[in-house]
C-alpha cells in the first residue's frame, strides 16, 4: 500500500509542484493506526512520515523541472533559509497539538488554499520575461511557508506556487521552483519532527514521529512517478492546471475531516 500511495504523490509532485503531502496526510492518518500506531499519534506520524518522504520526491520532482527549464533559482536561493527556518519552528509547535486539532488545521487549509488559487488574480501578466522573484521579502514569505507546511505535513507548493503565480511567474515555472522549495521544507521538517518527539513516540520502526516503512516505502515509489507527473504539468495550460490544483485542495480537505 505505502508504495501505491508513493506513485501517486510522485505524480501530484511533477504535476502540481506539491510533492503529494496532502494525499499523504490523509492516507497515512487512516493506515497507521491499522500498523500498530496508536490513534492519538497518527496524525503526527502521518505528517512527520509525509515530510520525509517529500525530501525524496520533492528532489526527483525539481530535477525532472530543472532538466525543462522550469525552476527559477534564484528565487529558491532566496527562499531556502526562511523555510529551514520554518520548517524547523512549525514542526516543533505541531508535536504539541492534539490530533484532532492537527486534522481540522489540516482540512481548512486544504479549503482555503484551494479557494485562493481558484480566485486569485495576476499581479502582472504570465509570461517568460518576468524576472525570478527576490530579495528579503522572499526569506520571510519563505519563513511562513516553511512553518505552516510542517504543521500540515506537506511541501509548501499550495503557497509557494499561488504566491510566484501572482508575481507573474508562469504557473509551470512556479510549480518547478515549488518543487525544489519543498526538497528544503521536507529536511527542516522531517528532522524537526524527529527531534521534538517525545522519547518513544511511536512503538517501533520509528524515529521519532516519522514511520520509517512508510517514508521509505513512499518515497521511492513517488521518486520514479515524479518525472511523469512533470511530463504531464508541461502539456496542460495554465489556467487549466489552478483549477485542476484548486479541486484537489478540496477533495483532500473532505478526506482528512472524513479520516477522521
Amino acid at each position: 500500500m505505502f508504495p501505491l500511495l508513493g506513485v501517486l504523490a510522485g505524480l501530484l509532485a511533477g504535476l502540481l509542484g506539491i510533492g503529494g503531502g496532502l494525499v499523504l496526510v490523509a492516507a497515512l492518518a487512516w493506515l497507521l493506526p491499522m500498523h500498530g500506531i496508536p490513534a492519538d499519534a497518527a496524525m503526527h506520524a502521518a505528517l512527520a512520515s509525509s515530510l520525509a518522504s517529500i525530501v525524496l520526491t520533492a528532489t526527483s520532482s525539481a530535477y525532472a523541472h530543472h532538466r525543462r527549464g522550469s525552476v527559477l533559482w534564484p528565487t529558491v536561493a532566496w527562499m531556502v533559509p526562511g523555510l529551514l527556518l520554518g520548517g524547523w519552528l512549525g514542526s516543533g509547535l505541531a508535536v504539541h497539538l492534539d490530533d484532532g486539532v492537527l486534522r481540522w488545521i489540516v482540512a481548512g487549509y486544504c479549503f482555503i488554499a484551494g479557494a485562493q488559487m481558484l480566485l486569485g488574480g495576476h499581479a502582472h501578466p504570465e509570461g517568460r520575461g518576468v524576472p525570478a522573484p527576490r530579495g528579503p521579502a522572499m526569506s520571510v514569505a519563505g519563513s511562513a511557508i516553511g512553518a505552516v507546511s510542517a504543521v500540515v505535513g506537506i511541501g509548501g507548493g499550495s503557497m509557494t506556487v499561488p504566491l510566484l503565480v501572482w508575481r507573474g511567474v508562469q504557473p509551470v515555472r512556479a510549480v518547478g521552483t515549488s518543487s525544489a522549495c519543498g526538497v528544503a521544507i521536507g529536511i527542516a521538517s522531517a528532522v524537526g519532527y524527529a527531534v521534538h518527539a517525545p522519547p518513544g513516540a511511536l512503538p517501533a520502526h520509528a524515529v521519532g514521529y516519522i514511520y520509517l516503512p512508510a517514508a521509505i516505502g513512499v518515497a521511492i515509489a513517488s521518486v520514479l512517478a515524479a518525472p511523469y507527473g512533470t511530463r504531464l504539468a508541461h502539456h496542460i495550460g495554465g489556467k487549466a492546471l489552478k483549477r485542476v490544483f484548486a479541486a484537489f485542495m478540496v477533495v483532500m480537505g473532505i478526506a482528512i475531516i472524513a479520516s477522521g
